[in-house]
């Protein structure tokens, strides 16, 4: 017998903006994704899938490699299967549909990086509204790498908040913020030092902010590592921050245990 649901919110977005004018490549991370699917699936958890078109997302390539998995060629092998045969990866839902059948259903949430939730994601009324939900319920809320910024889209004026992040408007942004349902939360975010190697060496251009910048903007205590690609994980009532993809399995280990409290306590 299942202990309870845990949604999983995955992105759509496979191209991002850059200084310039243009675009990148981009989408979401496999480790990111999986790592903590299959530890909640492990601890008695059904996963659902969920984004914004109701596809699956796109997978980073950048992000296929066992250099994510700590050089483990079968915990890469594993996580590439669970991604290309486990019924949960396929069986894609709507956040529309999500909703409609009813948040009160589900345990916690957990959304995964790569830069993908910057374009989609942070600015989707319907995740803010689950977002909305599973803090009004004091349910485990986990985001890994670039995923923290996708609680941004719980903001009254999410769309207003990027497009003046985006025109480099910090003092209209933060006006934008006002009424943020995490403001004032400790919480973690992929690194300006660390997105810095990305633009340089794979995406080969700038993006319009970096992610600490954005969630200070909106009134988040953002802490990283001072070393790159550290693990870190930071927890603040029910939101549970993971700073980068080497945070994965912290991660999982952290909402695994906040979701049997949960459980425990209900």
């Amino acid at each position: 017998m299942t202990k309870g649901k845990v949604l999983v919110i995955g992105s759509n977005a496979t191209r991002i903006e850059v200084k310039g004018g243009g675009w990148a490549a981009t989408g979401q991370y496999l480790n990111e994704t999986v790592v903590p699917a299959m530890a909640v699936i492990d601890a008695g958890y059904d996963v659902v899938l969920a984004t914004p078109d109701g596809t699956r997302p796109t997978i980073d390539p950048v992000s296929e490699s066992v250099d994510h998995f700590d050089g483990d060629a079968d915990a890469y092998a594993r996580a590439r299967a669970f991604w290309a045969e486990h019924p949960s990866m396929s069986d894609v839902r709507t956040l529309r549909s999500v909703i409609e059948e009813g948040l009160e259903h589900y345990a916690g949430v957990f959304v995964p990086g790569g830069q993908a939730p910057v374009v989609d994601l942070m600015q989707d009324a319907e995740l803010g509204r689950i977002l909305r939900h599973f803090h009004d319920g004091a349910k485990p809320t986990a985001l890994l790498c670039h995923g923290p910024i996708a609680v941004v889209s719980a903001m009254p004026h999410a769309r207003e908040f990027r497009a003046a992040l985006i025109a480099d408007d910090g003092e209209k942004a933060r006006e934008w913020a006002r009424g943020w349902q995490y403001e004032g939360y400790r919480m973690t975010v992929f690194s300006a030092s660390e997105e810095k190697v990305v633009e340089d060496h794979i995406l080969h251009a700038q993006l319009h902010f970096d992610m600490p910048s954005a969630l200070a903007a909106a009134g988040g205590s953002v802490a990283v590592t001072d070393v790159d690609f550290q693990p870190h994980v930071v927890i603040d009532r029910e939101l549970i921050t993971g700073q980068n993809p080497r945070s994965d399995r912290p991660i999982a280990e952290a909402l695994v245990e906040a979701l049997d409290r949960s459980i425990a306590a209900a």
